[in-house]
């Protein structure tokens, strides 16, 4: 059953999403002696990456993934790596995270084996034979896409061996993406969802609904999702197959 966590604005929503990552991180790296996070783009995530930064008092043991990126180089305007670079890699004092990068430069195709091999060869399998990572940061397009999985995209009948994919014609741009796969995400221990705003108070109501390929977010698992929203991004009552989570006692 998905935890759900509405709290009074963004600012709100950022301050406990930097809470309940530090604290899953730390939980991971006293049971297993590291921690796999993995990090997505958009506005979203931005502010919490930013508090992030001093919310984690120590990051040694902790290795930080990518749930997607456009095919740009690391540098451009663009680059998810950039943004979390900006936000979050360059203010944490002292040692830094070990950082997997997507190489977007490299094109959807190569991009993505070469990450789903770094993925394999790193992160601890589960029973599934899938890598297993501690915690994923999801943001929510107004469509319901996370990561680069979008409505009705072919990745999504993507198989289980499946770990990264190449996208080539994503709708938002640009087209050429490269994105974690649907059964990694599922596999991962945790999946957090931050949303904020209006415009994403449908697209929150679509990942609570029934399971559907329409609504990306509504097919992640249920059991191991944490979506915290702030009151302008709260679908109206009645919500079925969710649990209002105490928002300080997660």
């Amino acid at each position: 059953m998905t935890r759900l966590c509405t709290l009074p604005d963004a600012e709100a929503v950022a301050q406990r999403a930097a809470r309940e990552i530090a604290q899953h991180l730390e939980r991971a790296r006293k049971e297993r002696g590291v921690a796999h996070l993995a990090l997505s783009g958009g506005t979203t995530p931005e502010r919490t990456h930013e508090l992030l930064a001093d919310t984690v008092e120590d990051w040694q043991g902790i290795e930080v993934w990518f749930a997607d990126e456009r095919c740009v180089g690391p540098e451009h305007p663009e680059s998810n790596y950039l943004m979390v670079h900006k936000t979050l890699l360059e203010h944490i004092p002292g040692a830094p995270p070990q950082v997997h990068r997507m190489e977007g430069e490299l094109g959807p195709q190569r991009g993505a084996e070469r990450y789903a091999h770094e993925l394999s060869a790193t992160v601890g399998l589960g029973e599934e034979g899938l890598p297993v990572l501690d915690l994923v940061v999801l943001g929510i397009g107004p469509d319901g896409h996370i990561a680069s999985l979008f409505p009705d995209a072919p990745t999504l009948d993507a198989g289980g061996e499946a770990l990264c994919l190449g996208v080539h014609d994503s709708p938002k741009p640009p087209p050429e993406r490269i994105t974690l796969s649907l059964a990694v995400l599922r596999a991962a221990r945790r999946c957090l969802l931050p949303a904020t705003g209006g415009g994403k108070r449908a697209a929150i109501q679509g990942a609570l609904g029934a399971a559907t390929a329409h609504v990306p977010a509504s097919l992640l698992r249920r059991e191991r999702l944490m979506i915290f929203i702030d009151d302008a991004a709260s679908p109206p009552p009645p919500l079925a197959g969710h649990e209002n989570a105490d928002c300080e006692n997660l």
